[in-house]
């Protein structure tokens, strides 16, 4: 049982004295446990020391300057070693979760130099202490899971702590170390990361190249069970595959067949069990009657244990802590989560007066249908098309888009103007706040076909060999068209790429496309015979997601029908139910995120969750204005524009983390569920500081409180 549902809150300081009071008599009287292996496990656990200096835990040696600086060097790019990997990895995915730049906050309110008290105190931030990784696996090599401890030398074993720390989005297991691994390692607690299956899994089907879980290249051949990811197919099948549509590769995240979403829960408590193996090996006490054999020191009851991460790694946090029946999780903090809650029938969501029309929509269904009409809605009068990163040609295929869609009968309008107004007001009549409508360019060029190629892929466990909608995965040329892997982009991509595609020249191409094989964004539709980005691979998409043909109504028939039945399927075991057994949560999301609406996650799941729980609910959440998905995109300033229309939502993460530190050690309250009101820099000249990104209160204004009213979650405009 959760100490929870026993002393509420569960104050640590006590429960720190007591255990080590306890591990000591256990001890000498030979009653403590022994440490027992995870269940989970599957190989050797690899252990490497890192002093602090020329490597560490946080920043791979390269510290604050270097983080914020250049990329850094292989020695030889066509076979760096695992270590140069490792560097390349912490400082890729650093860069990928925050705005990297000084202006931006980086060094100022929030890096590897920045205390727990928020004061610039610690130099480069290099963290000396150990790490361990290992297999979390069935014994086939079919899931391979990678699990990732920290330990740093801060550890205090009189007041023992673990951070979960699971990878955002299709992240290798370093996916995380810039959030919750950097807060984590910052209070001396261990910090428990997991890939949960997704990660840099690449299998080259021509060259049967693969990426090891050290990020070094292996071979089909030779690899065994040993590779992050090996496409599940005969050697005639492939055989028949290369042949029919060469230089083709595989992923993990959509390819596995193993749908990894449904396991991110329980692949963040394997974490944990981890942690705690990890940290009884390494300092509990030996058994007197078995030489080398450590007994337990830490269990869940003396060990503080919070859930966190973000994105992915957030809605993985809450479906760990909703799944845990071992009482691991103390607290949950998160920020922007995937969380998909199972129905959203029995609440409405009101935002000042207007009450949202669609909400709690699942991920497949909205990235879907974002990539539909997004291409369309992002030529609308009240937007501007930024021409830094989009090319006329691809105005140029939007605007063949709007007409498709509208002789498709699924907009409306003669003029392009009116077509793509129409298609914006669509995707906010599904859920889309007006306050994403500027990032619908950006997310569409940078993020939306890949989330919907993939997880429509994941969730209906399809077979690289499937070539879903007429989808596949390789790196093209100038015209577009498939073309061989380059072995040095290749050697490096554990380190750059972001485990779904596009990434690292890994690019989405449309098979059936008129003329041959091409980058989506450069396919021509056989059905209307233009440049429309795909549509007829978008609709297929669409399709299988809403289980009936989205252009006639009708019902699928045959191979689409038995397709979609998969998908429907895969979608219905990722749900959550937001029941949370009165631990202690903070949920962090920004107002504008277009990648991850609110109204579909944040907002639906914490309403379900005042809802799910009869004794009284102890989650808040926290809506910041001026806040979106990427805080990295920030970085790019006047290129991308997202510099002087928002914030960074990081510094909120670790304030809702703060909280429930401060709550579980202390006692201190939770702050109410609040609207946080920041304001965005004038110029990307200025410096960003607390002024702009103002603290949550522990007592707002009432009219920026979010509250229930009856079966309504009220959010204040």
């Amino acid at each position: 049982m959760n100490a929870h549902s026993l002393i509420q809150p569960r104050l640590h300081a006590l429960a720190w004295a007591a255990a080590s009071l306890v591990v000591s008599l256990s001890a000498q009287a030979g009653s403590a446990p022994v440490n027992q292996r995870p269940a989970a496990l599957r190989g050797p656990v690899q252990e490497t020391v890192y002093d602090g200096n020329s490597d560490d835990l946080l920043t791979a040696g390269l510290g604050k300057t270097g983080l914020m600086g250049l990329t850094p060097a292989y020695v030889n790019p066509a076979s760096p070693t695992a270590a140069e990997l490792r560097r390349n990895a912490i400082y890729t995915n650093y860069r990928a979760l925050v705005d990297y730049t000084g202006l931006g906050g980086m060094g100022v309110l929030y890096g590897p130099n920045i205390d727990s008290d928020g004061l610039s105190t610690l130099g480069e931030g290099k963290v000396p202490g150990r790490e361990y990784l290992a297999w979390a696996d069935d014994g086939s090599g079919k899931h391979n899971v990678t699990l990732m401890v920290q330990v740093p030398d801060s550890f205090d074993p009189a007041r023992p702590c673990i951070i979960t720390a699971t990878s955002s989005g299709s992240r290798g297991v370093y996916g995380a170390i810039a959030t919750a691994g950097e807060w984590g390692l910052k209070r001396g607690c261990a910090v428990a990361y997991t890939d949960k299956g997704t990660g840099n899994g690449l299998h080259d089907l021509m060259s049967g190249a693969l990426i090891g879980r050290d990020g070094v290249m292996m071979n089909s051949a030779t690899a065994g069970i040993e590779a992050g990811f090996r496409a599940d197919l005969t050697p005639e099948a492939l055989a028949a595959f290369n042949a029919a549509t060469p230089n083709r590769v595989a992923y993990k995240h959509a390819h596995s067949q193993q749908n990894p979403e449904k396991d991110w829960g329980r692949s963040t408590l394997d974490a944990v069990r981890f942690a705690f193996y990890v940290l009884n090996e390494r300092f509990g006490p030996l058994d007197p009657a078995v030489p080398g054999q450590h007994l337990v020191r830490f269990k869940a009851r003396n060990t503080l244990v919070i859930a966190s991460s973000v994105s992915n790694g957030g809605g993985a946090a809450l479906a760990a802590a909703e799944q845990d029946t071992e009482g691991l999780i103390d607290g949950v903090a998160v920020s922007e989560p995937n969380a998909q809650p199972a129905g959203s029938k029995a609440f409405s969501i009101r935002q000042g007066s207007q009450t949202v029309a669609v909400q709690g929509k699942p991920l497949a269904a909205y990235f879907t249908l974002a990539n539909v009409y997004q291409p369309c809605a992002l030529l609308a009068p009240a937007l501007s098309v930024n021409a830094a990163f989009w090319p006329a040609s691809y105005t140029d295929a939007a605007v063949r888009r709007c007409q498709a869609l509208t002789d498709n009968g699924l907009l409306t309008g003669a003029t392009t103007a009116e077509q793509a107004a129409d298609a914006l007001a669509r995707m906010r009549a599904e859920g889309w706040q007006a306050e994403s409508d500027f990032l619908h360019q950006s997310l569409f060029r940078f993020a939306t076909n890949a989330i919907a190629v993939t997880y429509v892929n994941a969730l209906g466990r399809f077979s690289v060999a499937d070539n879903l909608c007429g989808y596949s995965f390789a790196n093209t040329d100038a015209t577009g068209a498939p073309a061989a892997q380059s072995a040095t982009v290749q050697a490096g991509l554990f380190a750059s790429g972001n485990g779904v595609p596009p990434t690292s020249g890994v690019n989405i191409v449309y098979n059936p496309s008129v003329g041959g094989a091409r980058l989506d964004f450069l396919a021509t539709s056989p059905s209307s015979n233009q440049a429309d980005f795909a549509l007829d691979g978008a609709l297929c998409l669409r399709s299988l997601v809403a289980g009936k043909d989205v252009v006639t109504g009708k019902a699928l028939t045959g191979t689409l029908a038995a397709q979609s039945a998969r998908v429907k399927a895969g979608m219905g075991e990722v749900k959550l139910e937001a029941k949370l057994r009165k631990l202690p949560v903070v949920i962090v999301a920004g107002r504008n995120d277009g990648l991850l609406p609110v109204n579909h996650t944040a907002r639906p799941y914490f309403a379900k969750s005042q809802l799910a729980d009869k004794q009284g609910p102890n989650v808040r959440y926290i809506e910041v204005t001026n806040a979106q998905h990427f805080d990295s995109f920030i970085a790019f300033g006047p290129y991308l524009g997202y510099d002087t229309r928002f914030v960074p939502l990081h510094p909120y993460f670790f304030r809702a983390l703060d909280a429930v530190w401060a709550h579980l050690t202390t006692g201190q309250a939770l702050p109410p569920s609040q609207v946080v009101r920041t304001t965005p820099r004038v110029s990307s000249s200025t410096q960003l500081s607390a002024s702009h990104v103002p603290p949550i209160l522990a007592t707002p204004a009432a009219a920026d409180l979010i509250v229930m009213d009856g079966s309504s979650l009220v959010v204040p405009e």
